[in-house]
């Protein structure tokens, strides 16, 4: 529940905003961190001391839905001689600490980040006539923020978010959206840590797909190139009609196409709906079993397996990085040794529970025969993570968002696996490293060419390779929601 107003306006949770200028006396009373960032919109916009702002009526941190306090929107009058038309932007308040005195974030120095270290940002096309901003951007802007407080998983420039519905709730073929550096707003340094801001932009399914199979910094950069899809600032216009491939047909085969061949995919794992099933063994014999064996109490994924699988994911998102999974090291410290702020929780398990198995008891195990299954969505990128990701010699995870599982799939030239060519299948507790060799992943292609047109076949879909042991299946969505996966 929101409500918009003036961020001038009197409110009992919401006093004005101040910038650089404002007295001393109310500077002392207003949130350090919220004044920090106001002190950059004031840099920006010095002409809107008061712009329309969405305001959370209850507060996330007391017991409100709504984690983001406030959404600012200011009137952008863009650049016409550099193709950058007039645009709104909206600002958001609550990803950071805004407060500094654990009601939301835990303070942990000035040096790191400061909350979850960013605040998101959003450039809507202006419609002629239109005189004030539409507000369904707070929402679509809160419903990203509830996914990172939920899930303790950060935004870096980049990544993708796949919406799979129109932004605003209309016709428009804009249905996903990247994420990158806003072109203006400057990294602000707060009392409570450093505060960057990430743009949101809305982007069309086909966009999105290219992103996932080369890189979304990549197809961010041709977005930048035409001035209809976003331009310098990539600025979102909910009326275009075309992708950039329509537009310009040269940048699928040129540029998206031959940056695949040559780069793979930067895509190292993805959230989603997945199991596995390990055939070698009865399915009575849960002793050890992996984490999604029929049962009221699976076996959940400890701390440092989950520790070693966002460092898996973390290090596939860099350009350069070395196809090496790190060491699984029960003395290691949980958090990782990067700018992008690590998820704050040490395990997928609530504080409260009691069946974590501690990780240095958990064996590695090898299996002889596995099934893996997955959604269609999630089926659809299995050819991205073969001939993207290990062929390139790199490695690619699922995690599943339905039960506490991973399944990661490696090349032969990934360091660090527990998985070998002498035993390809391998589980570390619930999580499943499948090694497959060059000629295995071609074989693979072939026979998964279908899975790159999944409307033209019916679910369920099943590919078997008996002589390596090996079964797929695509499953419909209501499978993985049963409370068995």
């Amino acid at each position: 529940m929101a409500e918009l107003r003036p961020s001038g306006a009197p409110g009992p949770t919401a006093p004005p905003a101040p910038g650089p200028t404002a007295p001393p006396a109310f500077a002392s009373l207003f949130p350090p961190g919220l004044h920090a960032i106001y002190g950059e919109c004031r840099r920006l916009y010095p002409d809107q001391p008061n712009p329309l702002q969405v305001t959370a009526i209850v507060k996330y941190w007391l017991g409100g839905p709504d984690p983001l306090d406030y959404v600012s929107m200011y009137r952008n009058v863009g650049s016409p001689s550099a193709n950058i038309p007039e645009h709104w932007h909206y600002i958001s308040f609550g990803l950071s600490d805004l407060y500094g005195d654990n009601r939301v974030h835990e303070f942990t120095g000035t040096d790191g980040p400061s909350g979850f270290g960013f605040e998101l940002t959003f450039r809507l096309k202006r419609e002629t006539g239109e005189s004030a901003p539409p507000t369904w951007p707070a929402e679509l802007m809160q419903g990203l923020a509830r996914y990172v407080f939920q899930s303790e998983n950060t935004f870096c420039s980049g990544d993708h978010v796949s919406w799979h519905s129109p932004l605003d709730n209309s016709e428009s073929r804009i249905q996903h959206m990247l994420l990158t550096e806003d072109p203006q707003m400057q990294p602000v340094q707060t009392p409570f840590g450093v505060v960057t801001f990430l743009q949101i932009v809305g982007v069309c399914t086909e966009e999105l797909h290219a992103a996932q199979q080369w890189n979304g910094q990549g197809i961010l950069e041709l977005l930048r190139t035409v001035p209809i899809a976003g331009g310098p600032w990539l600025i979102t216009d909910m009326r275009r009609g075309e992708t950039i491939f329509e537009i310009d047909p040269h940048l699928q085969q040129e540029r998206v196409d031959k940056g695949i061949e040559t780069d793979g995919s930067n895509l190292s794992g993805v959230s989603a709906k997945c199991a596995w099933d390990d055939l070698s063994r009865p399915p009575e014999d849960d002793e050890d079993s992996r984490s999604i064996c029929i049962g009221t109490q699976p076996r959940r994924l400890s701390g440092k397996d989950t520790e070693q699988i966002r460092e898996t994911l973390r290090r596939g998102l860099e350009i350069n990085s070395k196809p090496v999974l790190p060491p699984i090291n029960p003395q290691r410290q949980n958090g990782l040794t990067h700018d992008r702020a690590p998820s704050r929780k040490d395990s997928l398990e609530s504080d409260s529970s009691t069946a974590i198995i501690p990780h240095e008891l958990i064996r590695t195990r090898q299996l002889e025969s596995v099934h893996l299954k997955f959604n269609q969505e999630s089926g659809a990128l299995i050819p991205l993570c073969l001939r993207g990701r290990l062929l390139h010699g790199r490695h690619f995870t699922y995690k599943s968002i339905t039960g506490d599982m991973a399944i990661t799939f490696v090349s032969t030239g990934v360091e660090g696996a527990f998985a070998t060519e002498e035993h390809p299948y391998a589980a570390h507790g619930p999580w499943l490293q499948i090694l497959l060799t060059e000629e295995f992943v071609e074989k693979m292609l072939e026979d998964l060419e279908d899975l790159t047109s999944p409307e033209e076949f019916k679910l369920p879909k099943e590919y078997s390779w008996p002589e390596k042991k090996l079964k797929v299946s695509i499953l419909p969505d209501v499978v993985f929601d049963s409370p068995l996966h």
